[in-house]
């Protein structure tokens, strides 16, 4: 009960400074969060990390299916290659991602 209690508080109390802050706040955290997202750093930055992980992400698709080999049955390994047929026909690599 007294966490349902201080539950029911702290959303009464986030609701009421939300209410307090008002539209123009929204819209000012809303911009301020564009910008940033805008930014041609962090864009950088963002594309380079995604680009890192899509090779870490490769690397390790490959030692594991190294180890993993032929112990994975034909009928997993259909679907697999079904899936990836279908990703590449979309223009999509591996990991969903596209390749622009």
């Amino acid at each position: 009960m007294r966490y349902r209690l201080t539950f029911v508080a702290g959303v009464a109390l986030g609701y009421v400074l939300g209410t307090r802050a008002g539209r123009e706040r929204y819209e000012q955290l809303k911009k301020s969060a564009r910008e940033f997202a805008q930014n041609p750093a962090v864009r950088n930055a963002a594309e380079s990390a995604a680009h890192t992980g899509r090779e870490v992400a490769g690397k390790a698709y490959h030692a594991v299916s190294e180890k993993v080999g032929d112990k994975v049955p034909e009928a997993v390994a259909a679907r697999v290659r079904s899936l990836r047929e279908r990703s590449l026909s979309n223009g999509e690599d591996d990991w969903g991602t596209s390749n622009t």
